[in-house]
Parts: structure tokens; C-alpha cells; sequence
């Protein structure tokens, strides 16, 4: 046996010792009380996990999985993308328990797992082969599953009928008739790799191979077509085909609040489990995992663009200036608070310190209140917002918290040109592509000024991104721009003064 063969046996092995691992079945259960409790799993997914995932359930499942379970069985023709994000178990979900929840209801007979290659696909399918084989819960139930003869990796049909068929991405699918039954489930996972998102002109292929070649394979009243995949990209096939096919389901799911850090997931995360993981990791990593914010690669302002300088003591600045975005709501879908802390030195400007966050208006005042404090004396930061944020709210709030925190800040009222925001953020570009906008190294581990580069990476013709930090970046770096004249030059233009007899 070649050495390949056995590391895929002893993998199965483990499966099935897993499988095995549901628990012992009751010896001294009635035929009525079995059937009252297939009837029930029957109908309801959570305790058909209970009953025959235990191993898999460890847990109660989170809403967005009944949710999911809902969909399927309600529609025996659905098209779906299943976007969860890391630790949600959307393979066990979409590949083992629902496929298994819809035989049990006689609604799927004939599944087929796609992904990058059959290799890959069979190892994904191995988890649903092992569960008809060795747990002892179904067999119980259902009968002996094992089907010698008809019962390889990639390939399967159960006793009772049920067919597993895995495929490669792109591949041909004639052939994939079993006498006169046709794929009637199918599960695309785990398709997009870092290969495909940067190919174009290979995820277009793929778009049209499920479009024309894969779904058609099924013919018959039921026709269900799950795809699981995060979104950990701008564009993918996913996002493709949810373009071009509005009306199929998007099932986008973020791990936690990004407000409050609340998990979705109750029952398994604590309340403390993903700021503690951001603490760890970061926030940018935090977001693009959990809550499924793709990293933005940048069309105009480009990573390279961001340069970072060791710390200049601020009393060398010429002039600092803290500009503060507003946004009123708080809400996980609302605007970012966003304050940049920015100072001009010789002919170049630094960004010293920001604040961008998805919080209430109080947070960004304390941020500010925070970092005034511990200036030193020959330090000043001339704090500015956009007066059409202010409001006897936003008042209300600077006047409190200054007196919490025994400050004044002294902010004024910033009046902004009626241009559009986009070709005043575009202003930036120049500076940047002049090297002429540095951030202060500590920045680097800084989640909230990275969260603002990002932002700003984001910016190109029709962006739908946040773009709160790079509009107050823009503001700041303008007002700096007056006070950017030669030493010793006179800093106040004045006009021609008149003749004495014309004076008023």
C-alpha cells in the first residue's frame, strides 16, 4: 500500500472512531419510543443534533444554524451562500448534519461536495461516510448504512440509497448520474483560495462552470445548492454570483458585536472571549475572521504608501491639530468615531495618534480628554469638529465629560468646503505619493489607526467602505498645510494698505 493510501486510512480510522464516539443507544427503549423520538428529530433540527451529533453538538446551536436549517427544509430548491465566519462550523454544518437532517426527512438522496480539488472534496466528504458507518445512533435508528463494494473515499451509496459523490472544482460532470437518480443536494465549501482572488479571469471560469455545468446536473423537484464560504475578500466567486443572482440567499453572519463584543454565538463564546482575542491578535485580524471584513487591497492609496518614523518629541512640532468625525449612533452598522491627532514638522506631517471606533460620542471625548491630560505643559493640541455635526447632543456631551475629566478642551468648530468628500480625500494622494505623510512607529500595534488605514486603502471610484478616518486625516492635514510656510517668512498676507485720504 503506497504511503499516500495509508495516512488516508489511518485519517479514516480516526473518523470513524469519532463517529463512534456519538454514545451507546438505549437498550431498553420501546419501538414507540424510538419513533415518537425519530418523529421529533425529524422536525426539529437542534434535537436531531443532540440525539445523533453529540460529539459534533457540543453545544446549543447559535440562531444563524437554525436559521440555516430553516432555509433547506422550508425550500427544496434553494441557492444559498452560507458566510460564517471561523469557528462556526459551517462545513459541519452544510457537509455533515443538514445533508443528514434532509435524508432523514426523505428530501435528499444524492449529495455531491465540490471544492479545489476531488482530493480535498473527498477528505470532506470522509466526515459523512465515517457517521453512516460507525455511529452507533444511526445505526440503531436507520439500519446498517456500511455498504461493501460501494464504499470508497470521493464515492458511496449507503444501503438504504444515499449517494456521496465528490468533486473538483471546473471538473466534468457527466457521469455523475447513478442509474436514474441525479445530484439533488450540493455543497460547494471552501472553494476560494489566495490563487483564485487574485485571478480574475479564473473565478469567471469558475462562475459559469456552477452556473451552467454544475447546478443543471440537477433535474428533479429538489434541487438545493449551498455554498460555504467566509468573506475574507472583496471579490470572490461568492460574491460574483450573489451579483449576478440577487434573489439567492445570503446568509452573512459576524461573530460578535463590534459595539458591545457580545458573541452570536452565546452558547459556546463568553462575553469576553473575542475583546480578549482581539487583545491577542489585533484588531484588523480580529474583523476580517470574525466579523467577515475583507482586508481592502489598495486601487489609489496603496500600503506602500504608509510610512512609519520613530517619535518626535511633540514641543518640536509647529503645529498640532486633533480633528474628531462625528457619529451619533454607536451602532455596529452606524459611522466610525474618528479623531486623528496630527502635527506638522519642518515641510512633513505625522499622524501622532488616532481614534476610530464604532462607539458613542462619549468614548471619542474621553479619548481626547485622555490624551490632553497627559501632555506635557509645552504641548498644545487645537481640537476641531465639523460644525454641521454640532448640536445641543454633542454639547451636552463635550461639557460633560470635559468636567469628568477636569479638562478643557477648547474645541472649536471646523467649517468645511462644500466639495465632495471623495475628491477632498483624493487631495491626500499627492502627500502621500511625495512621502510626505509619516505615522509614528507605535502606530503599528495601534488597532484603532490601522482600522483608519484601512479605511483610507479603501478608497477608489464607487467605494461602499467607511471612509470616516481618511475625512478627518484630509481635514487635519489641510489646516496644517496653512501654517506650512519658511522660517522666518511673514505667515499673514495682508493687502495694499490705502493712501491716507482714502481711509474711512
Amino acid at each position: 500500500m503506497r504511503k499516500e493510501d495509508k495516512q488516508a486510512l489511518e485519517r479514516y480510522k480516526k473518523r470513524l472512531e469519532f463517529a463512534k464516539s456519538a454514545g451507546t443507544v438505549n437498550a431498553f427503549e420501546t419501538k414507540v419510543e424510538q419513533t415518537a423520538r425519530i418523529d421529533r428529530a425529524k422536525k426539529d433540527y437542534a434535537f436531531m443534533c443532540q440525539q445523533y451529533f453529540p460529539h459534533y453538538a457540543t453545544c446549543e446551536p447559535a440562531e444563524c444554524h437554525l436559521k440555516a436549517a430553516r432555509q433547506v427544509i422550508k425550500n427544496p430548491t434553494i441557492k444559498k451562500f452560507d458566510e460564517l465566519p471561523r469557528g462556526f462550523g459551517k462545513s459541519v454544518m452544510d457537509d455533515v448534519l443538514l445533508p443528514f437532517w434532509l435524508w432523514m426527512n426523505d428530501q435528499a438522496h444524492y449529495m455531491v461536495v465540490v471544492t479545489v480539488s476531488k482530493d480535498r472534496a473527498s477528505e470532506l466528504l470522509e466526515d459523512l461516510r465515517a457517521e453512516f458507518e460507525g455511529n452507533p445512533k444511526i445505526i440503531n435508528d436507520f439500519g446498517e448504512q456500511h455498504n461493501i463494494g460501494q464504499w470508497e473515499k470521493g464515492f458511496f451509496i449507503t444501503k438504504s440509497g444515499f449517494v456521496g459523490k465528490a468533486l473538483g472544482a471546473g471538473q466534468s460532470v457527466r457521469g455523475l448520474r447513478v442509474k436514474s437518480r441525479r445530484p439533488d443536494y450540493i455543497v460547494v465549501d471552501d472553494l476560494e483560495t489566495k490563487e483564485t482572488i487574485k485571478n480574475p479571469k479564473r473565478q469567471n471560469e469558475y462562475v459559469k462552470w456552477i452556473e451552467r455545468d454544475l447546478i443543471p446536473t440537477m433535474d428533479g423537484d429538489i434541487r438545493r445548492f449551498v455554498y460555504a464560504n467566509n468573506r475574507f475578500a472583496p471579490v470572490m466567486i461568492q460574491t460574483k454570483l450573489q451579483e449576478r443572482h440577487p434573489k439567492w440567499i445570503v446568509n452573512h453572519v459576524k461573530a460578535y458585536d463590534p459595539i458591545t463584543y457580545k458573541p452570536t454565538w452565546p452558547a459556546k463564546y463568553s462575553d469576553t472571549y473575542y475583546k480578549e482575542l482581539e487583545d491577542e491578535i489585533g484588531t484588523l485580524a480580529l474583523e476580517a475572521e470574525y466579523l467577515q471584513k475583507p482586508h481592502i487591497e489598495g486601487e489609489i492609496f496603496k500600503i506602500e504608501h504608509i510610512q512609519y518614523c520613530k517619535h518626535l518629541r511633540l514641543n518640536q512640532f509647529k503645529h498640532i491639530v486633533g480633528t474628531w468625525d462625528v457619529a451619533y449612533s454607536g451602532k455596529s452598522t452606524g459611522d466610525y468615531n474618528a479623531i486623528a491627532v496630527q502635527g506638522l514638522h519642518q515641510k512633513n506631517f505625522y499622524v501622532i495618534d488616532g481614534f476610530v471606533k464604532q462607539c458613542k460620542m462619549r468614548e471619542a471625548v474621553a479619548y481626547m480628554c485622555d490624551f490632553q491630560k497627559r501632555l506635557p505643559p509645552t504641548v498644545m493640541v487645537h481640537w476641531k469638529f465639523e460644525a454641521q455635526f454640532w448640536n445641543d447632543e454633542v454639547e451636552r456631551v463635550i461639557k460633560e465629560t470635559q468636567k469628568a475629566f477636569g479638562i478643557i478642551l477648547n474645541i472649536t468648530k471646523l467649517f468645511v468646503p462644500k466639495v465632495k468628500k471623495y475628491d477632498r480625500i483624493l487631495s491626500l494622494h499627492p502627500y502621500y505619493q511625495n512621502n510626505r505623510i509619516f505615522y509614528f512607529e507605535k502606530l503599528k500595534a495601534s488597532n484603532d489607526v490601522q482600522v483608519g488605514i484601512t479605511q483610507l486603502l479603501g478608497i477608489e471610484p464607487g467605494y461602499k467602505t467607511h471612509d470616516d478616518f481618511p475625512d478627518t486625516h484630509q481635514q487635519g492635514i489641510t489646516i496644517l498645510e496653512t501654517y506650512n510656510v519658511p522660517e522666518g517668512a511673514n505667515q499673514y498676507k495682508q493687502g495694499k494698505m490705502l493712501p491716507k485720504n482714502e481711509r474711512i
